[in-house]
């Protein structure tokens, strides 16, 4: 998942504590075989070689992905877009490498996720453009934190962190006192906006500092706007607090490309969810739950 992954737990019995974390990275694992836009053999490469083409036979993980993706574009209005890979991947933030104008204006016109036609009853997705591409890299972490802590559910484990990158899905308690979850600041190392006590919650911050390059004082990052195919430069970070890793990790990306005013509205939208923005300036809003 290009990410480091992390399982933190209390278990009476270290032998069955070592056993639930390493049921948690196999089960990360699994998921980035079949999900990695850069494995050849996984589900995603299949799809995007072959779904503009005919319709590709999902299996029941993929299919409940991608229709959660769908949901989010819908509440979001585009903003989150998992069709936005047609952009993306002309980015190589490594070597600097970014499109032409001409390459990036016809990988745009592949961008819209009403044109992922998904059917329900064949359990089949077909793009119904020519050059789309998918990508549930601000997916399938929040997925993977959620299958890890359902995992260590099953197995009697009632407090926990399963951490991959910016995305963690906390399990209960710290054993009496609540786990402490730091918000880094997006422009000083070492420092942080925030620290949360939380408990049995998902929380998930995206940020234009993960991966990047600037030229000529323009910073291009790994969030795209799927409307334009630009990095979004109102804001610095979002972190999203949900009752599960798909939509904290869904909605920290819509925030992000609809920026503070709407994207707080998004948020006020949803029961249960909350936010920490960090815009261009480094001011910083909060949604209303986190006020009281």
């Amino acid at each position: 998942m290009g990410t480091a992954v992390r399982v933190e737990l209390w278990s009476d019995d270290a032998r069955a504590g070592e056993a639930a974390i390493d049921a948690v990275m196999a089960e990360v694992h699994r998921i980035d075989r079949a999900m990695s836009p850069f494995k050849p053999d996984s589900e995603l490469s299949r799809i995007n070689r072959d779904a503009a083409a005919a319709s590709v036979p999902l299996s029941d993980e993929m299919f409940a992905l991608v229709a959660r993706a769908l949901e989010f574009s819908r509440l979001s209005g585009g903003a989150f877009d998992i069709s936005f890979a047609s952009v993306g991947a002309l980015y190589d933030y490594r070597s600097a490498t970014q499109p032409s104008d001409d390459a990036l204006q016809r990988a745009r016109e592949a961008i819209g996720h009403q044109h992922l036609e998904l059917d329900a009853n064949a359990r089949t997705l077909r793009f119904a453009r020519p050059g789309m591409r998918i990508d549930l890299g601000g997916f399938a972490k929040g997925h993977a934190v959620d299958r890890g802590v359902a995992l260590l559910r099953q197995r009697g484990v009632a407090h926990a962190v399963v951490a991959a990158g910016g995305d963690s899905h906390i399990l209960g308690d710290r054993r009496g006192r609540p786990w402490s979850i730091a918000i880094r600041h997006p422009r000083k190392p070492g420092e942080v906006v925030a620290v949360l006590p939380l408990e049995d919650v998902a929380i998930s911050t995206s940020g234009d500092y993960e991966r990047f390059f600037e030229r000529d004082g323009v910073r291009h990052h790994h969030i795209i706007d799927p409307r334009s195919g630009a990095s979004p430069r109102s804001v610095h970070s979002v972190t999203i607090l949900a009752p599960d890793g798909l939509t904290s990790e869904a909605l920290s990306k819509s925030v992000f490309v609809l920026g503070v005013e709407a994207g707080l509205r998004l948020v006020e939208s949803h029961a249960g969810v909350d936010a920490i923005v960090v815009d261009a300036n480094g001011a910083l809003h909060c949604s209303s739950g986190l006020l009281r």
